[in-house]
């Protein structure tokens, strides 16, 4: 039997309600996606981006404390979010919230 999403290190059962949402409900398939990819499946089924919650799947994924993260390792998650949370809401926004988004004064993030 596969163990749940929340069987992963610091995840709990928050993350796994909505990761089951969009069809993800074992750690296995968590792991075979990545944590980029799988938050990206996130974002793009509607769920707001948070960055603690994303640098807590990358260290869940390695097995390792949440408040690991720090410093220069920290600092690049930090760049990484941001470029899939604007990859991703550029697929995603539509109307007026995309033209807001594209000259800079959209939904702050």
């Amino acid at each position: 039997m596969s163990e749940p999403v929340s069987a992963l290190r610091n995840l709990g059962p928050a993350t796994e309600r909505e990761f089951a949402k969009i069809g993800i409900t074992t750690a296995d398939q968590v792991r075979a996606l990545g944590a980029d990819e799988a938050y990206r499946q996130l974002l793009k089924a509607g769920a707001r981006p948070h960055f603690i919650g994303y640098y807590v799947l990358h260290m869940a994924l390695q097995g390792r404390p949440w408040n690991d993260c720090k410093g220069p390792e920290k600092a690049a998650l930090r760049k990484q979010f941001d470029q899939l949370v604007a990859q991703v809401g550029s697929l995603t926004s539509t109307g007026i919230e995309k033209i807001l988004n594209e000259i800079g004064v959209g939904e702050r993030r």
